[in-house]
């Protein structure tokens, strides 16, 4: 934060966030909007029998709803080979367990979903003192077919299909979220699917930061989340 930044007096202060109250309604009214708009968006059927290992045994895609009819994935970085989930996964993980009692009485279930074998997972989520639910997807395609998941293959063209675009990507894992809902038939739809900075509206350290005067701080850096730790990695 620049030395030189204004200071003025209670009044001219008031104004001047007056100002800015306008340009805030208008964001609020324009991401109501959007949200309409992505409510509406069509839906296209879940094409596979996806089954997952959880810590009690094989589950169901449809199993994952727990009786709900909605159904919000995060795509956890952490691939077989790995020893831990990644680090920018984590900082959005430490924001899920206490809210989804909330998504529940919703009718919304939320799982996060990685490729590592469930044993890593659980050893994981122990030490991070995590509660939420979280199951492998290393027997089938999951991560593949929504995009978060790169084969050697494809990494070695050097671009891969992630974020609606062909492009550059560091890692043979990627984040994202997933969103489905279950029919009374039965039937399951994929009904939006989000990565990037669209991932941004789950973290809600990142919203507190965008509050205070340094914002998130981030320019100076290497990459703009360079400064984050697991949660119980900071000041060791």
């Amino acid at each position: 934060m620049p030395n030189a930044h204004p200071v003025v007096s209670r009044e001219a202060w008031i104004a001047a966030r007056k100002r800015l109250l306008v340009r805030e309604k208008e964001f609020t009214r324009a991401r109501d909007e959007l949200n309409r708009q992505r409510r509406e968006l069509p839906w296209t059927p879940v094409q596979r029998d996806y089954v997952f290992e959880g810590p009690a045994g094989a589950q169901s895609l449809a199993a994952l709803f727990d009786g709900r009819t909605q159904l919000i994935v995060y795509h956890f970085m952490f691939g077989p080979d790995w020893e831990q989930g990644c680090k920018m996964c984590s900082f959005w993980a430490d924001n899920f367990s206490r809210i989804i009692v909330h998504l529940n009485q919703r009718d919304v279930s939320m799982v996060a979903v990685s490729r590592a074998p469930i044993e890593k997972i659980e050893a994981f989520k122990r030490r991070m003192g995590w509660e939420f639910r979280w199951v492998s997807s290393i027997g089938n395609t999951f991560n593949h077919d929504f995009n978060v998941s790169f084969t050697p293959e494809e990494m070695a063209k050097g671009e891969v299909d992630y974020n609606y675009t062909m492009q550059r990507f560091p890692s043979e894992e990627a984040p994202g979220i997933s969103v489905f809902h279950r029919a009374a038939s039965g039937g399951l739809h994929h009904t939006y699917s989000c990565y990037s900075r669209g991932l941004d509206m789950l973290n809600v350290a990142y919203h507190y930061l965008d509050l205070v005067p340094k914002g998130r701080d981030e320019g100076a850096l290497p990459w703009p989340m360079a400064w984050v730790q697991y949660h119980d990695r900071y000041g060791a």
